[in-house]
């Protein structure tokens, strides 16, 4: 039997239900804890995998903790769900250039800035993605933005 808990290192469910594990997560994002946070969430993920707020605060925890395969992958479904997400976009098109894929980053950080102009960090790391294929390499540039929850 599975007993519910509070210590999600271990790699047993915590203590609590989706919403409670959505509010942890952004809790432990907020502190810094990405790792913990990714931890908390793939739970609520498990039990509301449509929830594009679960999928939303997981995918960023799961950029903040390095792991942007994943990070893409999650960014990539909320595309999906909510196609005039900008945040969404500028997700996507953040893990794809730290997975050094400017080129299929380029239209979704395009659509991001577009949408949102006023968001400055949508808009430099588009220039740095074009312009790192303008120069013929990757931007894979470990200082550039992150996608932070929206403003």
């Amino acid at each position: 039997m599975d007993v519910p808990h509070d210590d999600p290192a271990d790699g047993r469910r915590p203590a609590g239900g989706a919403y409670e594990w959505l509010s942890r997560g952004r809790a432990l994002l907020a502190a810094g804890d990405a790792q913990a946070a990714a931890t908390v969430l793939r739970h609520a993920h498990d039990d509301e995998p449509e929830s594009p707020d679960v999928l939303e605060t997981l995918a960023r925890a799961e950029f903040e903790s390095g792991r942007f395969e994943e990070a893409r992958r999650l960014f990539a479904a909320l595309v999906e769900r909510e196609p005039g997400s900008d945040y969404a976009r500028f997700g996507l098109g953040a893990s794809l250039v730290r997975l050094a894929r400017a080129r299929e980053a380029e239209p979704h950080l395009a659509l991001a800035a577009v949408m949102r102009p006023d968001r400055t960090e949508y808009v430099t790391l588009l220039e740095r993605a074009r312009a790192s294929l303008g120069r013929g390499r990757t931007a894979g540039d470990p200082d550039g933005p992150t996608p932070e929850g929206p403003a």
